[in-house]
């Protein structure tokens, strides 16, 4: 039996910013990570692609407001990040 995969510890070293962002990122990467996981089977951010990203934000997003969306876009560019890709994505 495998253990659950820990989004906290994974953005633990990319995370900065005041309290509630910190919980504000975290809280959105465990979404993408579930709706990713749910739609792909990729169960962990080192089995995503690109456009796996691009399908959250376009698809689970796109009945949601653009600062809504601005900060999902945040959190997709923190995880791209700590995975090492130059993954460009925009609203």
């Amino acid at each position: 039996m495998s253990k659950p995969f820990d989004m906290e510890l994974f953005l633990a070293g990319v995370l900065t910013g005041s309290h509630t962002t910190r919980q504000r990122h975290l809280r959105q990467a465990m979404l993408i990570q579930a709706e990713i996981s749910k739609r792909w089977r990729r169960e962990t951010p080192w089995a995503w692609q690109q456009k796996h990203l691009i399908w959250f934000l376009d698809h689970c997003l796109s009945d949601r407001n653009q600062v809504t969306r601005h900060y999902y876009v945040l959190t997709a560019r923190r995880l791209a990040r700590h995975l090492g890709k130059s993954w460009v994505f925009n609203l």
